[in-house]
């Protein structure tokens, strides 16, 4: 007990004279020992880095999980299971619950009306966009803020110990000079012994060893900050490759989803009710594909399919002739009854009865297929 109490006083005795040095520097009435400028360059850099992984660390939480405080308490379940050192369920992203809830809305309005098959036909999509949105979530947690969080809470601790552990050390080494000082002016004055200053100057010697090897070792631990930057380098790329990816998956289902509904939305349209139902997706592409000789025999080959509405279609839907088109960007083809367009490339492009308006038949060569018009540059 008498030790620890030594000890207490000891601890206490130098942490106020270090504030009393701390303080006389503040107001200038006492020297202080510079960092060499490569150390505090460190120092600087170490410090921006940690500032702005912080900003870009909580911006990117953000911008995956803009609502933390809601409903399902998504951060603060986070904490817990993290705090638990415990893996995180899987969670049910916005656009799965919105899909689900479609599909649930179908069932008590009847899947076999419009409004139903259309909810059916969403919900499907927006179940496909949640599931792509939870794998950008768990492959940008895993492979881009997990690191970032790993520097703050790890390497970032280490290195702010050893810079106060270096402070200390300074202001130790600080003490120990104005002390040799005041000895070294109360001898000139015979006023103190020559052991006394002998002691000063070893204590001196003591500081000055125990600053430069902590230097040291803070030098070392903020030249690793570079290393942190490559690493948080191929963190970044990962995540906008995880990005990219996510936003393709998005793209493709939105197109597909649209088709779906401009399929039904032509044929609810239309006044007759031999046409009021949605044709047949195969029958169509089987159509396109098969490269009418002239338009006369486009209509001839739709006429077989739907004989009560032929006379309808040739004076309501004529086929354009045909025309140059230049492609705007690239274009892989979903399926077999759509052409694949390379951009800059010109090709030749028509439409036919009953046809999407987002679509035009591309010819280039003997290939043959539907295009999306906003690819496509028409030339006059």
């Amino acid at each position: 007990m008498d030790f620890n109490v030594k000890k207490l006083a000891s601890g206490a005795g130098v942490f106020f004279t270090r504030a009393v040095q701390f303080t006389e520097e503040k107001l200038g009435q006492a020297e202080k020992t510079e960092l060499d400028p490569h150390l505090e360059n460190l120092i600087t850099r170490a410090d921006c880095t940690k500032n702005w992984t912080e900003k870009i660390l909580r911006q990117t939480e953000v911008l995956l999980q803009p609502n933390p405080i809601d409903h399902t308490g998504a951060r603060i379940e986070e904490f817990i299971y993290d705090k638990l050192d415990k893996k995180l369920p899987s969670r049910t992203t916005n656009p799965e619950l919105l899909g689900q809830y479609m599909l649930e809305a179908a069932n008590e309005f009847g899947p076999g009306t419009p409004y139903g098959s259309t909810l059916i036909t969403v919900g499907e999509y927006q179940k496909r966009l949640g599931g792509a949105e939870r794998e950008l979530l768990q492959t940008s947690a895993a492979a881009f803020l997990t690191p970032l969080r790993n520097f703050l809470e790890g390497d970032w601790k280490t290195i702010s110990k050893e810079r106060r552990l270096l402070e200390n050390r300074r202001l130790d080494l600080d003490i120990c000079k104005a002390r040799l000082k005041k000895a070294k002016q109360a001898e000139a004055k015979a006023a103190l012994l020559s052991e006394e200053v002998d002691k000063a100057e070893h204590e001196l010697r003591v500081a000055q060893t125990e600053f430069d090897r902590q230097a040291e070792v803070t030098r070392l631990l903020l030249e690793g900050i570079s290393s942190t930057h490559l690493n948080h380098l191929r963190c970044l790329q990962d995540f906008a490759e995880a990005q990219a990816t996510y936003y393709a998956q998005c793209h493709h289902y939105m197109q597909d989803l649209q088709r779906e509904l401009n399929k039904c939305a032509n044929s609810v349209s239309t006044p007759h009710p031999a046409a009021a139902v949605c044709p047949d997706p195969d029958h169509l592409s089987s159509a396109f594909l098969s490269g009418p000789s002239s338009p006369g025999a486009t209509v001839s080959s739709l006429s077989s399919q739907r004989p009560s509405t032929v006379d309808m279609e040739q004076t309501q839907h004529p086929v354009t002739g045909s025309r140059k088109a230049k492609v705007l960007y690239d274009y892989d083809a979903h399926d077999a009854s759509e052409l694949s367009l390379l951009a800059d490339e010109l090709i030749t492009v028509y439409t036919v009865p009953g046809m999407d308006p987002d679509w035009l038949i591309g010819e280039r060569g003997n290939q043959k297929g539907k295009v999306p018009v906003t690819y496509l540059e028409l030339l006059s």
